[in-house]
């Protein structure tokens, strides 16, 4: 096998087990599987002490070395002698170790055995991450034991681990090819919680499915209406989760998405993707939960009780950050004129509805001590635009909150990254912004508001039965027309929901039908696209607000 060349740097009255660990070290970094062999045979049959850094090296390079062909036969002999002479003396195995034992299993197609490794890693008080998980689930999907790689998702759930994409795809794959349609569907929408936009890879695992025999025979004839609306609502908007809608042949395009969101293809309407409800309430609880840990808990409950009675806002306002916007000059301080452009310009383009704004107690004092600002101040407190937080509180919980209770609009600038926000965490913290923020500007004095995007780049499953897939790209871009998407459509669907729409129009009461057979979907349009840019920047002139839409009367407050 050869002597390994790294011994001829050896150094003055260095013993056996730091030559060794030297000389491994050089092997493992040039990935010299042959040469780590030789140490090892040597060190072996001279009773050199070896430690757990020296086998997890060795474990290294064999699971390294099993993707060469003329490798891949001694990297599992060894990996697996190496493995097993660890164990026997004593020397307890680590994640580091599990996962190349799983990877040399895997390899040699043993599935079982790398799923039976991550089970047993309890006895070694060894925590599994996702790499150590990935050798049996890709051996079990490669191999098409569906039931086995639902095992070890399973098994992950419980270890608090979470798939991603490459994970979710692998089992989409083994679902679609064995033909179990309830698991496509399901992992096509965790597919969608864990990435904004899918690999090509994934897109084609995708397309395969959909134009498979078995996804056209899947299928619901008759669904409510009201049901599937009721669900596209609960869950935030862009999915229902309710099943395969129709039956027959899906049609898979390559296409884009205009500025306004409106496919390319089929002509349908993509949505601005919100959390559902159940998260907007545990978001909602979380907020008031540690603000009235943070804050004296009497103010924050008043504020909490007050918002019930005032519930009809649709968009809350962060005063102070506007107020103290670009004032970072020697002669700053808080611009009431930036704070009253940007009240005036919600109340005209809202339907002459005020917004409500946050300020703290002692910001509005100064204001109204101020003569040349009280009659504003006055008149804004009359009107129910101002809502002050005491002395001693923190204005973002009062702003936050309120936001999220009333699912309206939040206009700052602030990125929200302070410590408050991260007690929040950020699961769906991303989401919720994108879908709620207002941000603005001030350009030579004129104001511009940015409001949320028109649509979210997200897997989007329609209440008419068709799907809409963002492919990979720069997915933080905001240029989504540039972009390609996956449009997957039921032209069946979209003949008898024709059929029913013209006969829900003539029926006499309006309601005839209370069935969808197969979804809505219009024909493909070819539609070309008009614009690359799908960002909206509103000025004083073309604002449009976006949000809840009701009737209110005017409210007011005191401070």
């Amino acid at each position: 096998m050869g002597t390994p060349q790294t011994t001829t740097k050896k150094k003055k009255n260095q013993n056996p087990e730091s030559q060794f660990h030297f000389d491994l070290n050089l092997c493992s970094k040039n990935k010299d599987l042959r040469s780590a062999i030789s140490l090892y045979e040597a060190a072996f049959s001279q009773r050199t002490r070896l430690n757990h850094h020296h086998f997890n090296s060795l474990l290294y390079l064999c699971s390294n070395s099993v993707t060469d062909p003329s490798l891949k036969e001694l990297a599992l002999e060894y990996g697996f002698r190496v493995f097993d002479h660890m164990l026997s003396i004593g020397i307890a195995p680590n994640e580091a170790t599990i996962t190349a034992a799983a990877r040399l299993a895997a390899a040699k197609g043993d599935g079982d055995y790398a799923f039976e490794l991550v089970k047993s890693m309890g006895k070694y008080s060894a925590v599994p991450r996702l790499r150590t998980y990935d050798p049996a689930l890709y051996c079990f999907c490669e191999k098409l034991k569906a039931e086995k790689a639902y095992e070890v998702e399973k098994h992950m759930g419980l270890a608090g681990v979470i798939p991603e994409e490459e994970e979710i795809a692998a089992l989409l794959r083994v679902s679609s090819e064995t033909g179990m349609e309830n698991r496509v569907y399901g992992y096509l929408h965790k597919l969608r919680n864990s990435v904004r936009c899918v690999s090509e890879s994934t897109g084609k695992v995708i397309e395969d499915w959909f134009c498979g025999r078995r996804a056209s025979e899947v299928g619901e004839l008759n669904l409510e209406v009201g049901q599937i609306k009721d669900a596209v609502l609960r869950n935030g908007g862009g999915w229902h989760g309710q099943g395969w809608i129709g039956k027959g042949d899906w049609v898979v395009r390559r296409t884009s998405v205009d500025f306004s969101g409106e496919c390319c293809s089929c002509s349908e309407k993509l949505v601005c993707v919100d959390i559902d409800n159940a998260e907007t309430e545990r978001f909602a609880q979380s907020v008031a939960s540690l603000a009235m840990e943070r804050e004296v808990k009497s103010n924050f409950s008043e504020f909490q009780h007050w918002l019930e009675e005032h519930n009809d806002y649709e968009v809350i306002v962060d005063g102070a950050n506007i107020g103290l916007y670009q004032q970072n000059f020697s002669d700053g301080g808080f611009c009431v004129s930036q704070l009253e452009a940007v009240v005036n310009e919600l109340y005209n383009e809202s339907g002459k509805k005020w917004p409500l704004v946050v300020l703290h107690n002692k910001r509005f004092r100064a204001l109204v001590e101020n003569p040349s600002h009280r009659k504003l101040v006055e008149e804004w407190m009359d009107k129910g635009v101002l809502y002050t937080t005491p002395n001693g509180s923190n204005d973002d919980w009062y702003w936050l909150y309120a936001t999220v209770k009333l699912k309206c609009l939040l206009v700052t600038n602030d990125e929200m990254r302070d410590h408050i926000f991260e007690l929040l965490g950020t699961s769906f913290f991303l989401k919720w912004k994108e879908r709620h923020q207002v941000r603005y500007t001030f350009v030579k004095g004129n104001l511009k508001l940015q409001m949320p995007p028109p649509y979210s780049s997200v897997i989007q499953e329609s209440e008419k039965g068709s799907w809409h897939i963002p492919l990979a790209g720069d997915c933080s871009s905001e240029e989504s027309g540039r972009r390609s998407w996956l449009c997957i459509t039921r032209p069946s669907v979209a003949k008898a929901l024709d059929e029913f729409s013209q006969s829900a129009v003539t029926s006499q009461n309006g309601d005839g039908l209370h069935c969808i057979n197969n979804g809505l979907l219009n024909p493909c349009t070819g539609k070309t696209v008009a614009s690359d840019d799908s960002s909206q920047i509103y000025d004083n002139n073309t604002t449009t607000m976006t949000g809840k839409r009701k009737e209110r009367s005017s409210s007011g407050q005191s401070p």
